[in-house]
């Protein structure tokens, strides 16, 4: 009797791990300030990006996916809660703290009671983990990833401390890890005379990419038994200019460049053009490592992958040129923008047997999607929000599809912006901190991806619709900054 029983126990633990192994794990990968076009898959011809050019071949490619807002934080709380930025709880960039490590103080936290995708995940019976840029509250604050559904987080919880690859610290589980850096005043200029050898001070030998690597390589092997959601942003692209020696030399002598001496904010480089595509190469590497781990641990089969970016190619800023990479692949506007450079991201996903190999989709999407395409993978329901599940689309079920209406993007930044994507059809209003009552531009993005044409005096019934739209989506917000829409007290520019 007792062989019997034990048999059998061990016949059900068997069945609950295949059983919990059928659930596919899910990656997703969030790159920091990376353009439309900084992916070879999208026609980038000087930066390298092999692995990730990869995931495209073998999976999908989306070419009209879009950011939440076209700045860090919003776009990161949009993704995780599934609101739009007329309703999301936090739809700007705003600062606490300082710099220097003795004010670190993070960004607006999500409330209390907020569900996230960690969360349903989590209801879903997942392990859940986020390694990389955070910028959603401190470790003391309701917006811990600790008290947000992750189970595990390590990396950088203030987007600030993010400016320098080579911290003196970076957080894993509430508590500060140090790493072997000295200080550096990241954002300290150069004389325009310094030596070569003053460069040296803006390196370190910890990168945090690095260990971030490292941490998500070590996550995934604890969690081989079970099902697993990883959420990976990783910083870079965004300046600071700084990467590994040897990721730099694999470009210094390709491009004309001459030494950057931080005249625009954060690290001077000797050479910055080999220095950004060496961010996006390395991160690209750390790509690799990951997909080859998950081959080796036969765990290919059974996960999901997916990337994207937060925002459009940074503007000028920190020595980066993303006009001589073509970081925009033509689109109009950058990072703080709501033109199509600004929001347009890169979106690819893998997961072999399941979605089909070399799929290229103009669907109309967006990041806050995820909220409701878990929730349809994995039958958790999610909090009411306003995304639709691109799961069909993935699994080649293009007729099941769901079609969205438009997308809605307001922006309280760089005066005060918002947009409107409806089918062929772009509405722009900026500069509404000025003039609440701006007027739209607007756009056939069929005819006219680059936004070079307004047709507004040709469409006044698309501006009216527009104008019905704003209302309908925009809620008050409990910053007064924010509020630009409907502001009750005068607005600060």
């Amino acid at each position: 009797m007792r062989k019997e029983t034990a048999l059998f126990i061990t016949f059900l633990l068997v069945t609950n791990l295949l059983f919990a192994q059928q659930k596919p794990n899910v990656i997703y990968i969030y790159a920091d300030d990376l353009g439309y076009g900084e992916l070879g898959s999208y026609g980038q011809e000087k930066i390298k990006t092999p692995h990730l050019d990869k995931i495209a071949k073998e999976g999908i490619k989306f070419t009209q996916h879009y950011a939440g807002a076209p700045v860090c934080a919003p776009s990161r709380c949009m993704l995780m809660t599934g609101k739009n930025s007329g309703k999301s709880y936090i739809r700007g960039n705003y600062e606490l703290g300082g710099f220097e490590d003795e004010n670190e103080g993070g960004q607006m936290p999500l409330p209390e009671g907020t569900f996230t995708i960690a969360k349903l995940m989590k209801e879903a019976g997942y392990t859940t983990g986020a390694i990389g840029k955070w910028g959603l509250g401190m470790s003391d604050a309701t917006g811990s990833p600790n008290l947000q559904g992750f189970d595990y987080f390590y990396g950088y919880l203030c987007q600030k401390q993010a400016h320098n690859f080579y911290p003196t610290h970076l957080w894993e589980n509430g508590k500060s890890v140090a790493l072997d850096n000295s200080y550096i005043q990241v954002h300290k200029p150069l004389a325009k005379d310094a030596p070569d050898s003053a460069f040296e001070y803006f390196k370190g030998k910890d990168y945090s990419v690095t260990k971030m690597a490292e941490k998500t390589l070590d996550f995934i092997k604890e969690n081989k038994t079970k099902p697993f959601f990883l959420y990976l942003p990783y910083t870079g692209p965004h300046v600071s200019l700084q990467a590994p020696e040897e990721a730099i030399k694999e470009y210094i002598g390709k491009f004309e460049e001459q030494p950057y001496h931080g005249e625009k904010g954060y690290a001077s480089s000797l050479y910055p053009k080999s220095t950004y595509a060496a961010m996006i190469t390395y991160m690209d590497l750390q790509v690799g490592k990951i997909m080859d781990l998950l081959k080796e641990l036969g765990l290919d089969k059974n996960t999901i992958v997916m990337f994207s970016s937060d925002n459009g190619a940074t503007f000028d800023t920190g020595g980066a040129d993303t006009k001589f990479f073509n970081s925009t692949a033509g689109l109009r506007g950058r990072k703080q923008d709501l033109y199509e450079g600004g929001i347009r991201e890169p979106f690819i996903a893998r997961w072999p047997g399941k979605i089909p190999a070399g799929k290229v989709t103009d669907l109309i999407s967006t990041q806050y999607d995820l909220m409701e395409t878990l929730s349809e993978l994995t039958g958790v329901k999610a909090w009411k929000n306003d995304g639709v599940s691109f799961l069909p689309t993935l699994l080649g079920k293009d007729k099941k599809q769901k079609k969205r209406e438009y997308i809605y993007f307001e922006f309280p930044e760089k005066g005060g912006q918002v947009a409107i994507r409806m089918g062929d059809w772009k509405g722009v209003k900026s500069k509404m901190k000025k003039n609440k009552n701006a007027p739209w531009e607007i756009y056939n993005l069929r005819t006219d991806v680059n936004e070079t044409t307004d047709l507004a005096s040709q469409h006044p019934e698309l501006a009216k619709k527009f104008e019905e739209i704003l209302k309908a989506e925009h809620q008050p917000t409990h910053i007064n900054d924010w509020e630009f829409i409907n502001p009750k007290v005068a607005v600060k520019e």
